[in-house]
């Protein structure tokens, strides 16, 4: 198991230097000041107006970075340093959560895609491990069946691996359509609308990393199980 330590110790540094970076750029971001003045939430409400979605609401959430879209309770929820703030960072992230919206309201084929396995992710996710780790664990006792046991587990991690790569277009596409938006109706200066992109960047590659971890586990995993067929 030493192999999956390495690769989890590789997986967090990584993943723990992108997080500090995103929240620094988030911090700095938060000092540009909108010379439109308008908030988080007033942006989030102007993207959706201007994308003829009215069935949408704006709301704020508790935390940092806690901001994300519903689709089912079609809310966009806003954590309290976007809603209220004015700055490029709150109009980065507001504008981002409201390009999900926009992917929901045009049956953006990706976010479809994902919305349809999320049942499947949610069993994967809470079973994994815990079948990953009883079929190593009953094929090192000689047990015939943990081969087939560890097979069911790494299915599962799979699903999830799939998952992670399924929503960096997702991701990614809120984003561009976010700063696309941004950018055409001239809501923000040149450097404000550097730093919102700026952020978005960072925030994409938090889900770039976790892609790639989950990639690399799901390998290390069926490279052990080949090793145990042989």
């Amino acid at each position: 198991m030493m192999g999956y330590y390495i690769i989890a110790g590789i997986i967090f540094l990584v993943s723990s230097f992108v997080s500090n970076r995103l929240k620094s750029k988030f911090k700095k971001y938060s000092n540009l000041h909108l010379q439109n003045g308008m908030s988080g939430a007033e942006i989030a409400t102007k993207m959706l107006q201007d994308h003829g979605i009215r069935d949408v609401q704006v709301i704020s959430t508790a935390g940092m970075l806690t901001d994300h879209y519903n689709p089912l309770k079609k809310t966009v929820n806003l954590s309290e340093g976007v809603y209220s703030q004015r700055n490029a960072a709150a109009a980065a992230v507001a504008a981002h959560e409201v390009g999900h919206a926009v992917q929901h309201a045009t049956a953006y084929g990706w976010l479809t895609m994902r919305s349809k396995i999320v049942p499947a992710v949610g069993v994967a996710s809470k079973l994994s491990n815990l079948v990953i780790m009883a079929g190593l664990v009953l094929s090192a006792s000689g047990m015939v069946f943990g081969n087939t046991i560890f097979l069911v587990g790494i299915l599962l991690f799979g699903v999830t691996t799939l998952f992670a790569f399924i929503t960096l277009p997702v991701e990614y596409d809120a984003s561009n359509r976010a700063l696309a938006w941004l950018e055409n109706n001239r809501m923000l200066t040149n450097q404000e609308h550097a730093g919102a992109k700026d952020a978005l960047k960072w925030a994409a590659r938090t889900y770039v990393v976790a892609a790639l971890g989950s990639l690399a586990t799901l390998l290390y995993f069926i490279s052990i199980f080949l090793g145990r067929r042989d």
